[in-house]
């Protein structure tokens, strides 16, 4: 892209004076301990400034991505729907009186933790920080978040934005940084009580052997290689749409991008013809993503470009369309290519369960196809996977939809679409895709903790006679 921005890297410093501001405004109470309706009033009003703020935001979004602003435009719309959930959550969501033996009132409330720390991706920069931020500040926690170094802008703007609509300075902070030296520092502080973060596997085991020996509470979105199940029933029209999108919305970089299709031995021939056509469809309109009518934008960067040529360059698989970057210039707007990290839509097939291409996570356009018989066997593919975030499954067959969705191992399932996402929806993986939930009350819980109080509430005669362990009675007495 022709556009660059300079960003300041916050130092060792000022992390540290970060952390320590957010644990006195913690300790200060006025956002901590501010009633449930004030945050609620707060947090409504921050979804409507982002309203306002969407058209700037969207164009924002597409130049520091790369991704195409219909993409862009259309997941923006969304993001106030996060904000708005969180807040009538506050306004709705009660206490408990727990049942208890005696005359004793044990009523349990939900308290924030403290000082919480997000270390959010580049590819969806705005989406995924609020999905993040919302809950953590409903429940009255101090936030401290470490965008992307690739995409921190809109981010950023959305930390002004929240103190515009009343959030008190120092509850939400956003430290722009490297993730080995900014982020580290922000997680090994023993003052931070949470990290939540969406970032590859690897990462999230380095991350949670530091917030572990904290002894703070953990969650992380990691990899992804989501199985694509399309059976012989399937619509072949809507399947087709739909892994389409599944594969190459935000040009592949996705945790629950369909990578790995699996189609039925009796569809198979029909919708691969389909699916090519649409893949060279979608390649055809590629161009400048700030065009609206650009189907697919760029990679990350130049060195996500080369580590994607370097999976393509060791798979043994076969290769039927894509597979080498982008050069020249777009047949639908004469748009440089060169300007950016392009990689086409791919598709490989007649590769093995123990290829690169389908054990690890690419985060690109490249899926690879392979066909099963039966049911079992669909089923078995699947789960050949060391990830398990999110899965798709097309057919017509309501029984075979229900059941092939129990024994997929994802958190994630989609049957006849892909994708969907709402703030109730709970969002994490299995097996190597993560720990703990993003979205609805899951989320709002995981960013506080019980508080339970037992009163007594006999009399006071009651409670001398009752309650004098050391009486010289000798008569029993309750213990616990």
């Amino acid at each position: 892209m022709d556009t660059n921005s300079a960003m300041t890297t916050a130092s060792q410093s000022d992390v540290e004076a970060a952390i320590q501001r957010a644990q006195s405004v913690f300790e200060s109470g006025v956002w901590s301990k501010s009633s449930t309706f004030s945050r609620a009033k707060v947090l409504t009003s921050l979804a409507r400034i982002l309203e306002k703020r969407l058209p700037e935001l969207t164009t924002v979004e597409s130049m520091q991505t790369g991704r195409t602003l219909r993409e862009m435009r259309a997941q923006l719309a969304r993001l106030p729907e996060w904000i708005d959930y969180y807040a009538a959550l506050l306004r709705t969501n009660q206490g408990y009186v727990a049942p208890t033996q005696g005359t004793l009132l044990n009523y349990v409330q939900r308290v924030p933790l403290g000082v919480v720390a997000q270390i959010t991706p580049f590819n969806h920069p705005l989406l995924i920080a609020i999905k993040k931020i919302a809950p953590a500040l409903a429940a009255g926690n101090s936030v401290i978040v470490k965008p992307s170094e690739w995409a921190p802008i809109t981010v950023l703007e959305f930390g002004k934005m929240a103190e515009e609509a009343g959030v008190p300075p120092g509850v939400l902070t956003v430290l722009p940084g490297f993730g080995a030296t900014t982020g580290k520092a922000i997680i090994s502080d023993p003052r931070i009580r949470k990290v939540d973060v969406t970032a590859g596997t690897q990462t999230g085991r380095v991350m949670g052997s530091i917030v572990g020996s904290n002894l703070a509470a953990f969650t992380a979105e990691l990899g992804g290689k989501a199985p694509i199940v399309v059976f012989d029933d399937a619509d072949l029209v809507c399947a087709v749409n739909g892994v389409a999108f599944a594969s190459f919305v935000a040009s592949g970089q996705t945790c629950v991008s369909g990578t790995r299709l699996i189609v039925q031995e009796g569809i198979y021939d029909a919708f691969m013809e389909a699916f090519l056509t649409k893949v060279e469809s979608i390649r055809a309109r590629m161009g400048d993503p700030l065009n609206p009518k650009s189907t697919m934008g760029t990679v990350i960067s130049p060195q996500s470009l080369t580590r994607i040529e370097g999976m393509m360059s060791r798979t043994k698989g076969k290769v039927v369309t894509g597979g080498q970057r982008m050069t020249g210039v777009s047949e639908l707007d004469g748009f440089d290519f060169s300007q950016g990290s392009f990689f086409p839509p791919t598709i490989v097939t007649e590769l093995e369960i123990t290829d690169e291409l389908w054990v690890e996570e690419v985060f690109g356009p490249v899926v690879v196809v392979k066909k099963f018989s039966d049911e079992t066997e669909g089923v078995a593919l699947a789960n050949a996977c060391k990830y398990g975030l999110g899965a798709g499954i097309w057919t017509s067959g309501l029984s075979r939809a229900h059941r092939v969705a129990a024994e997929i191992e994802a958190g994630l399932c989609w049957v006849n679409t892909h994708h969907r996402n709402d703030p109730s929806s709970p969002w994490g993986g299995m097996k190597e895709s993560g720990i703990g939930r993003e979205n609805g009350l899951e989320a709002f819980e995981s960013y506080s903790q019980s508080k339970s109080t037992i009163v007594n509430v006999a009399p006071a005669e009651t409670t001398r006679t009752v309650d004098d362990w050391f009486a010289d009675d000798g008569e029993d007495k309750r213990y616990g």
